[in-house]
């Protein structure tokens, strides 16, 4: 796979899922633009050490005028946006008479409406140069629901839903659009959840055990460079045809 002369954006890219799937398309050669609050510099340096160019933007995905920023950086610095992987995301746990309004509203503007905006401000160049590839990072709660995460689960639904529209709406174009639907991956949001219940029993084995066998039958986690090689793929030729499709990658998870 040759994506030199390429330029990838990745939002949330300065750790976890973002940053794995930021390395593969380096290592294909793409140019990189990332963005995050994370440990910044260690992320510039890992996907420069690929030897591709890469920027840093610090937008704020929930705030619309920042992601125009954002793009535009990438259009000014990099020459526009190939490839655009939506990825940023946030999530609080909480029964639904319960969920703080303000957690709603930034969940949704994080995970869903930034997808939006990023979508609509890339297609205008990607359709100028007759190729593109918007991969959507929604989660296999974008297929099916968990309790106590309505916020997360709305959002990631709608991810679904519209990367099947803009499909649609590309689809006798050089641009597809197709959303990966993870299972557990082992991310801090995730840690966090283990710790909690090994302050319960003290035994991090024991948690980490229990919350994979609760939904995810491979015992497994999903790793950041298995989310980067499917991304990797859905940006290759041989993945011309995978339109609006939500690919999951979750251990058995929506086997069930």
């Amino acid at each position: 796979m040759n994506l030199q002369g390429k330029t990838a954006l990745v939002t949330g890219s300065t750790s976890g899922i973002g940053l794995g799937i930021a390395l593969k398309l380096a290592e294909a050669g793409a140019n990189l633009v990332l963005n995050g609050f994370g440990e910044v510099d260690a992320a510039l340096a890992a996907v420069k050490a690929k030897g591709v160019k890469v920027g840093h933007h610090p937008a704020d995905v929930g705030k619309p005028e920042e992601i125009a920023a954002l793009i535009a950086y990438a259009e000014e610095r990099f020459g526009g946006v190939d490839i655009l992987v939506n990825n940023a995301g946030i999530q609080h746990v909480a029964p639904v008479e319960e969920f703080p309004v303000e957690r709603w509203d930034a969940i949704i503007a994080i995970n869903l409406s930034s997808v939006f905006h990023a979508t609509r401000l890339a297609l205008p160049g990607m359709r100028e140069r007759g190729w593109g590839r918007i991969v959507n990072i929604a989660s296999v709660h974008g297929l099916v629901g968990s309790v106590q995460k309505a916020a997360y689960v709305a959002a990631k639904h709608g991810v679904v839903g519209l990367t099947k529209v803009v499909a649609l709406e590309t689809a006798t174009t050089g641009i597809t659009c197709n959303a990966i639907c993870p299972g557990w991956v082992l991310t801090p949001l995730v840690q966090q959840q283990i710790d909690a219940r090994a302050a319960a029993d003290g035994d991090p084995e024991r948690a980490r055990h229990e919350l994979l066998a609760e939904k995810q039958p491979s015992l497994e986690f999903v790793t950041p460079e298995q989310l980067g090689a499917l991304t990797l793929f859905l940006c290759s030729d041989a993945a011309e045809q995978v339109r609006g499709a939500a690919w999951n990658m979750d251990g058995g998870w929506t086997a069930q």
